[in-house]
């Protein structure tokens, strides 16, 4: 930094006054945008390898949802996680192999309850099952550890003069805060895409018609059930039930849905993975948000009223007697249609829909432990049950990232659909493996032709194996942009990001993208003429899974 000095004269003499200016320019091999747990993947990959790298992260915490209250890890078959991502969850092993982590509850007393497998797998000394502030731990340890460069809060200047590109080689980027970071090779690991934009590259929001790639679960799917986030009985959506010209009780909306297959413009339901705790000496009791209005929830005092009893299926159990509380039936902390504008809105519209969404979760919260149009038993159940105290303490207790299940997706060098989902088509350059169910929540709320209330887009189709993601999937088309990857809002069809879209996978496609550019930056080639064979030696000598 530049020191400069100011001579004051006055009347009484000369004062000196020594002051720092603030740093304004970084220079760096590998930039990266983003906070996510793919960004710290990427950058820890790239001090592994010996490279230059900053860490820009619009975000104060770091590692997206994985410390932002989505505990209850979706994971697959986790024998295809491998390399940094293994290691992640090696680290949240060790942290829970010690007595000391165990605050609330002794660690024989956990249920060890994990998705398809235990929680906690001694032989391989894993464990995927953890508290928010534990995989934050993890994530500032290895910052730490490694000497990682990171500067938070710091978004992206998204107009034209936020970033400088020659031709199609990206050789500069601005923060809102007038910082200038320069690089060889830039990778995108935001989950909005908005690097990936600025650059010009190519992308999708929404769903794309079935006809667009030969898909069968893409488009709209009216009539298509799966899970249980539906109304499996007869509810009216009008104030006055039965009466249409009384209007749409709040959520439904009045438009038309669509036709089964064809595209739209429409994102997934967005929510806040929240951490709640019933263990009386950790627990905030939930309190009436700004804004609530009782009227909000009707439509799900309707669902109780027809028998509904599915309240705590998606309580699911943490260490230290606290869960990751997630979306469950027809009626729940899913925000439907209320984020379609969330991936390319401005960052003041972005805060905005936050709010609303944190208002409407908080006031769901508040309407089950209160209202008096909730039965009696799970009105009495559910007051005692509040946030967890001693997690996200500089929020209020509350999540500090909203589960932003997808925004833009690019269209780059290849697209992964679900023929490759379905392993139907041959993928021949993997750098990495997914296999989780192709999972997309619900769309829209719609009014039926038989005036009855129903949701939309909610889809859960396995894949008959774990999968090959392909190299191409990274990169943007070579006449757009040959120095960046995007690891998160990759290259997908929305079905496949559906399964791809998972924070192991993340983690996985950060660290390959790391890799890559890497080797770009060594032979001096666009990201799109990276040697494959090279990049898959230095892969699966990381420990990368890139085929069964």
């Amino acid at each position: 930094m530049k020191k400069f000095h100011i001579v004051i004269s006055c009347f009484i003499g000369v004062v000196t006054l020594g002051f720092t200016l603030p740093k304004k320019e970084y220079n760096a091999d590998l930039i990266i945008y983003g906070g996510t747990s793919a960004a710290i993947t990427a950058a820890v990959e790239a001090v592994n390898s010996g490279v230059s790298v900053i860490v820009v992260s619009p975000d104060k915490h770091l590692g997206g949802l994985s410390s932002g209250g989505l505990g209850f890890t979706d994971t697959g078959n986790k024998s295809v996680i491998g390399g940094l991502a293994r290691e992640f969850y090696h680290q949240i092993f060790l942290h829970y192999n010690q007595e000391k982590s165990w605050t609330w509850q002794r660690k024989n007393e956990y249920g060890n309850q994990g998705q398809g497998t235990p929680a906690v797998d001694g032989a391989n000394r894993t464990m995927w099952i953890f508290e928010p502030h534990a995989a934050e731990m993890v994530f500032e340890k290895w910052v730490k550890e490694k000497k990682i460069q990171v500067l938070r809060e710091e978004l992206l200047n998204r107009e034209a003069s936020g970033i400088q590109k020659k031709g199609t080689r990206i050789e500069a980027i601005r923060t809102l805060s007038g910082k200038t970071f320069r690089g060889k090779m830039f990778i995108d690991a935001t989950y909005e895409g908005d690097l990936m934009a600025l650059a010009g590259v190519s992308y999708h929001v929404g769903r794309e018609a079935n006809s667009t790639y030969g898909e069968k679960w893409n488009g709209v799917q009216v009539g298509v059930l799966h899970h249980g986030h539906w109304f499996k009985s007869n509810i009216s959506p009008y104030v006055v039930p039965g009466d249409k010209s009384s209007g749409l009780l709040f959520g439904v909306s009045e438009e038309d849905p669509g036709q089964y297959g064809e595209a739209d413009h429409r994102v997934q339901a967005y929510c806040f993975r929240m951490c709640l705790t019933d263990h009386a000496p950790n627990r905030v009791p939930f309190k009436k948000p700004r804004n609530y209005d009782p009227k909000n929830y009707e439509l799900l005092a309707r669902v109780y009223a027809s028998g509904w009893r599915e309240t705590f299926n998606k309580f699911d159990p943490i260490p230290n007697k606290k869960t990751d509380t997630n979306n469950h039936g027809p009626f729940s902390t899913d925000f439907i249609g209320m984020n379609y504008d969330y991936p390319e809105a401005s960052y003041e519209r972005r805060k905005e829909i936050i709010q609303q969404h944190e208002e409407y979760q908080k006031g769901l919260l508040y309407f089950m432990a209160n209202d008096p149009s909730m039965p009696a038993d799970v009105r009495a159940a559910y007051s005692k049950w509040g946030l967890a105290k001693d997690e996200f303490k500089d929020n209020g207790n509350w999540p500090h990232q909203l589960y932003v299940r997808e925004a833009r997706r690019m269209v780059g060098q290849y697209v992964m659909t679900e023929h490759d989902t379905f392993s139907d088509r041959v993928v021949s350059n993997s750098i990495g493996m997914g296999s989780y169910t192709l999972d997309s929540h619900n769309v829209q709320r719609y009014v039926k032709p038989d005036g009855f209330v129903q949701n939309e887009g909610d889809i859960g189709v396995h894949p008959k194996k774990p999968y090959k993601i392909s190299y191409g999937a990274l990169v943007p088309k070579e006449s757009e942009c040959e120095n960046l990857l995007v690891p998160v809002c990759l290259s997908s069809s929305h079905i496949a990001f559906g399964s791809i879209r998972m924070e192991p996978v993340f983690m996985i496609l950060g660290q390959s993208a790391a890799a890559a550019a890497i080797l770009a930056i060594k032979d001096d080639v666009t990201v799109q003429k990276v040697n494959y064979d090279k990049l898959h030696k230095v892969l699966k000598e990381r420990g990368q899974v890139m085929e069964m």
